[in-house]
């Protein structure tokens, strides 16, 4: 059975973007760049629900992306990525699949046969449905040294709470900590 592991990136005061979809209080400094980078080395398909797709896009296929993060611009340049969209019809940052309907049920197929593990980025709402379905394996959070006020909370309307194990941790330059976490 195939991995499936989140990552994403919180402030201190828990919101994983802040107020009108804001996330420019994420600093990716250069220990971030290279952690990223052996990330996306790992051959992982990427999964996104739409806004996140959307955004990734718009920046990791520029020019800026490959002067900034060229290891980690390559890589999810080229890497497989699965977006989660009702509205998404067609996906110009190839290559990429779209899923429009069964989100929960098609995960399930895909860690009985996808021949490689998957990481889910950012897309907050899609890791609260996986979440609760249980079908994350491993929980990445990067926790930013900044509070923002207000937001977006990490596992908004998460009807069932959530017992997890820390399985490790990483203390950045930038001051932000990484916690690894796995089901309890």
């Amino acid at each position: 059975m195939r991995k499936l592991t989140s990552f994403i990136f919180v402030s201190l005061d828990g919101y994983f973007k802040g107020s009108k979809e804001d996330i420019s209080w994420h600093h990716h400094g250069e220990e971030e760049g290279e952690f990223s980078a052996e990330n996306v080395r790992s051959g992982n398909i990427l999964l996104f629900g739409r806004k996140t797709y959307e955004m990734m896009a718009s920046f990791w296929s520029t020019p800026m992306a490959f002067d900034l993060f060229p290891d980690v611009a390559k890589g999810m340049n080229s890497a497989e990525k699965i977006v989660f969209s009702r509205n998404l019809l067609k996906a110009d940052w190839q290559p990429t699949r779209i899923i429009n309907d069964h989100m929960i049920d098609e995960i399930g197929k895909l860690k009985q046969t996808a021949e490689k593990n998957m990481t889910l980025l950012g897309s907050g709402s899609i890791l609260t449905q996986l979440a609760e379905a249980s079908l994350v394996d491993e929980y990445q959070i990067m926790v930013d040294p900044v509070a923002i006020g207000s937001g977006t909370s990490l596992f908004k309307n998460l009807k069932s709470g959530l017992q997890l194990q820390l399985s490790a941790t990483r203390t950045f330059k930038s001051g932000a900590v990484l916690l690894s976490y796995n089901q309890a």
